[in-house]
């Protein structure tokens, strides 16, 4: 099975249902009057954490995903069903951005719902519309649509500590040793394909998350073998444990080995390579050259790493690792939580000659989908957006193109269910 650790897909919430136009009639009563019921509430796109979920995979075959529309209203004041919401699982530590831009949206590493899209207003009957000298309102309000989005998924691995290094060096070996934890184990380079989590248990209440990232070879940050796809998963980390395998068997330099990763790390980011590191020399039980060991570490010594001796294989010098990691893990920050960056962009005014203008009742009714967009962008309670509306309809011609339809001043202005009384 691929790892699928990145995926882009578009959705949308569903559109709000559209009022109905009404009218009570009851035998033996002599006057009725509008009954429309309102449309009902398009569903919205929420996005939820199972824990379950450890790949975008599922988002590899189906990319685009729609929530239920509402229902329009009836007779007798009937409110339309609300359209059901579509609820989308996520693996724990998906980062959500916006498509055009990259900017985080949300960080779902929380177990909080997260509306991404909200189900457009249902449409109001015209019921709502009734007035002393408008008693038999003919029409009703259609329903918003519902908000839409093209955004990328981005998981970034929830792990307190992070295994790094070459192919075939033990991460996998190391990790089945200290958890529970059942990755695939073979002897051959590239024998983990995507990352592995593990429960470390230490004492009664301490414990911590270990991650074994595939590879990584030299010409990673550039895209080279696995480890560009997976470097990612590092970034929340809080230590990274550096294993190096000083037992010669490959004929490979620990020190080159261990400076190599280095500068992959620093290559993908600076930040990361500062990263608190232990470095663990692994099968030692094989060594062919002690001085491979030694001068590994002095090496990372003199940089300030401390160095310990162990052996996955052989269970040897794998608890004195894990004790040391549980000792250093509580000085060091929690894990990373990406903030929001986003902002939503204001809906752009459209052309006043794309609205529907009609003149009902005394009533000039204006409709049209961007105004629908642009005023569920208005504070009407504040002056400044109130202000900022009526800018944005003068700027589009709309005031210009009712007044050659005949509006004058004291009409009733009615705007997406808002109403207003007409002042030149």
């Amino acid at each position: 099975m691929a790892f699928i650790d990145k995926a882009r897909i578009s959705v949308r919430a569903g559109s709000g249902g559209n009022g109905a136009v009404s009218f009570h009639r009851e035998k033996y009563v002599a006057a009725g009057g509008p009954d429309g019921g309102d449309g009902g509430r398009g569903g919205s796109i929420i996005l939820q954490v199972d824990d379950n979920l450890s790949t975008l995979m599922d988002f590899r075959y189906k990319r685009k995903y729609t929530a239920g529309t509402g229902m329009d209203g009836q007779g007798k004041r009937k409110f339309g069903k609300n359209g059901q919401d579509l609820v989308i699982k996520v693996p724990r530590g998906t980062l959500v951005r916006d498509a055009e831009t990259n900017e985080i949206i949300q960080d779902m590493s929380s177990s909080e719902p997260y509306v991404l899209c909200r189900g457009g207003r249902g449409g109001w009957g015209n019921s709502h519309f009734a007035t002393p000298t408008r008693q038999v309102p003919r029409f009703a309000k259609a329903g918003l649509p519902g908000e839409s989005h093209d955004v990328i998924l981005e998981l970034k691995l929830l792990a307190d500590v992070g295994l790094i290094g070459f192919p075939n060096v033990g991460k996998s070996t190391l990790l089945s040793v200290v958890s529970k934890a059942q990755p695939k184990i073979a002897n051959y380079h590239f024998t983990t394909l995507f990352p592995n989590l593990g429960v470390v248990w230490v004492d009664d209440g301490v414990s911590f998350v270990m991650a074994d990232i595939p590879g990584i070879i030299e010409g990673a940050s550039e895209g080279a073998g696995l480890g560009h796809d997976f470097l990612r998963h590092i970034d929340r980390c809080r230590l990274l444990v550096h294993l190096v395998d000083v037992s010669g068997s490959e004929g490979r330099d620990p020190v080159a080995d261990f400076d190599a990763i280095n500068a992959e790390l620093q290559q993908y980011s600076p930040a990361l390579a500062q990263r608190p590191q232990i470095v663990a020399a692994n099968k030692t039980d094989i060594l062919e050259n002690p001085e491979n060991l030694e001068r590994l570490r002095a090496h990372v010594e003199a940089l300030g790493f401390p160095l310990l001796e162990l052996s996955a294989a052989a269970h040897q010098g794998t608890r004195e690792l894990v004790q040391q990691i549980a000792q250093r893990l509580p000085a060091l920050p929690p894990v990373r939580v990406f903030e929001p960056e986003y902002v939503p962009k204001p809906p752009a005014p459209g052309d006043a000659a794309s609205l529907d203008i009609q003149h009902e009742d005394g009533v000039w009714l204006v409709e049209g989908a961007w105004l629908q967009r642009l005023m569920a962008n208005v504070n009407f309670s504040d002056y400044e957006s109130r202000m900022w509306f009526d800018k944005v309809l003068r700027d589009a011609g709309v005031f210009k193109r009712l007044e050659e339809l005949g509006i004058a001043d004291g009409d009733t202005l009615s705007l997406d269910g808002y109403e207003f009384e007409y002042q030149t």
